[in-house]
């Protein structure tokens, strides 16, 4: 029997969905994501959905690249690159037949993901529950249990809140101040201060509540609703930061290579 890399099937592709997809490619899978055909990330920079505009993307030194059908994608696993598939559904499971699949969509609920979707299916924080959704679930709630692997029950609710950030919680977070088109008015790596407009939803700007780099910026041209996510203001100042995945991310993507260990050690793959 030859042995070759096992597929991970990740549904969704944005800054967290990337952490798990880049630590998933670095310990020796082959990574296929999946999108919508207008993603929304907000830290564009390390986000592999960018493909979907960009038609590539390279996200510390891995490149995704727009895959429009099976054979795209075989070709693009081949060069080492990891294919972006635009397919809400994620129907592509079915002539990937993955052997483990991750739901990454971050939507705080279950949108379809079952146990029988694959050998090894993972999901990403609250709304899932280990043993009914998914295999396990991972703890995405910034704090002690970061990235932890829940084998039972669920992880924390959500409380509405984003985790705090060099002292800063909600605040750190722009959002749209009414519904309307979004342009952007600066770009992600400025610093900027309280009061600072970065962004306009119609003629409504949008201004930063406290100083900091902006670490996330919504791409132009995208309709929001009032209160969608649009921004993220980084109080501890360092561009680096705008430019690599996440401690969180990382960490989260460390709970799912555990968890996919687990469920797949031991198992020979042919392919």
């Amino acid at each position: 029997m030859t042995v070759k890399k096992p597929l991970a099937l990740v549904k969704g592709a944005g800054d967290l969905a990337t952490g798990v997809s880049l630590r998933l490619h670095r310990a020796g899978f082959s990574v296929v994501m999946t999108e919508i055909a207008s993603p929304t990330p907000v830290r564009r920079t390390v986000a592999f959905a960018e493909a979907v505009y960009n038609g590539k993307v390279l996200v510390e030194g891995v490149e995704a690249v727009l895959a429009g059908n099976e054979e795209d994608v075989l070709d693009i696993l081949s060069g080492g690159k990891l294919p972006v598939l635009v397919d809400p559904e994620a129907a592509c499971r079915a002539w990937l037949d993955p052997d483990l699949l991750v739901d990454a969509i971050i939507a705080k609920r279950n949108l379809g993901t079952s146990p029988a979707d694959a050998p090894a299916v993972v999901a990403l924080g609250p709304g899932f529950v280990a043993g009914r959704d998914c295999h396990a679930v991972i703890e995405t709630m910034r704090g002690h249990t970061l990235g932890r692997v829940i084998w039972e029950g669920e992880a924390i609710p959500n409380t509405g809140v984003p985790g705090e950030v060099g002292g800063k919680a909600a605040e750190r977070v722009l959002r749209a101040p009414g519904a309307g088109i979004f342009k952007a008015h600066a770009e992600i790596g400025d610093m900027v201060t309280s009061g600072q407009v970065v962004g306009y939803v119609d003629d409504l700007p949008l201004t930063s509540s406290i100083d900091g780099v902006l670490r996330g910026l919504l791409r132009s041209g995208l309709e929001v609703s009032p209160g969608f996510k649009t921004g993220d203001v980084d109080p501890r100042a360092a561009r680096e930061h705008c430019f690599t995945v996440s401690d969180k991310a990382l960490a989260i993507g460390g709970g799912v290579l555990e968890a996919a260990c687990a469920l797949l050690g031991g198992v020979r793959f042919q392919r």
